[in-house]
């Protein structure tokens, strides 16, 4: 069995207060009422492709209804963060690229999941109900635990 993979994007800003990080909240039934360590970045598994940045720059623009190239700044580099390996096995790949999103302005792709659970009806909903942008320390609370290193690498890529 292969291992799952997928590719995702960390969005930073640089305000005069300091750095702020783009998540994601997952949406559907399952995370309505969770906040604290659900959060994530935008991310995605491959479909026929090999290529992970490319995949990150996809799921991007589908869970953000954003392209990459229109939200990053101009000559700004992405910044490759490793990986993280979540509790299920699956390895993320991560990049941080310097850009700016009106989470007002995101409209997600959906999802078709059969709910409430054996009801035999099938619902859709968002693959993200919301961005925020948030401060690292309050970034951390939120974000899925195994992912809080690749805040902690992007911190290690831009300090002085």
């Amino acid at each position: 069995m292969s291992t799952r993979r997928s590719g995702g994007i960390l969005l930073y800003r640089r305000l005069g207060s300091g750095l702020e990080v783009l998540l994601a909240h997952p949406g559907g039934p399952f995370f309505a009422r969770k906040d604290a360590g659900c959060w994530t970045i935008p991310k995605g598994q491959p479909d026929d492709e090999d290529d992970l940045w490319r995949v990150a720059e996809r799921e991007f623009g589908e869970e953000t209804g954003h392209r990459l190239a229109d939200v990053r700044l101009d000559g700004a580099e992405p910044i490759e963060l490793g990986t993280v390996v979540l509790g299920s096995g699956k390895v993320v790949h991560g990049w941080a690229v310097e850009g700016d999103l009106d989470p007002a302005a995101v409209v997600s792709n959906d999802f078709e999941v059969e709910w409430p659970p054996r009801s035999g009806h099938r619902q859709r909903y968002p693959e993200i109900d919301r961005v925020a942008w948030l401060a690292p320390p309050e970034a951390r609370r939120r974000i899925h635990p195994a992912q809080a290193a690749f805040l902690d690498r992007l911190d290690a890529e831009l300090a002085p």
